[in-house]
């Protein structure tokens, strides 16, 4: 079994005070840190890419299993 032991990487970010609030509604809104729902949102990022590379589609479904919104231009 291997461990992953390489030491944290810090950023530093310069973001726009209107998407800070976002950031920081979202991260109120589920009781996480900002830096969760940026660690998050980049997982997300990677599965749509990955899924475009595919050539599958990326998308929300409704209740029915119907394509509602495609996201596209990632």
């Amino acid at each position: 079994m291997t461990t992953d032991t390489a030491p944290d990487v810090r950023y530093s970010l310069v973001i726009s005070a209107d998407l800070d609030s976002r950031l920081e509604a979202l991260a109120q809104g589920r009781s996480m840190s900002k830096a969760d729902i940026l660690r998050r949102g980049l997982a997300l990022y990677e599965v749509a890419v990955g899924a475009q590379a595919t050539g599958s589609r990326f998308g929300i479904v409704d209740a029915d299993d119907r394509l509602t919104t495609e996201i596209v231009g990632l």
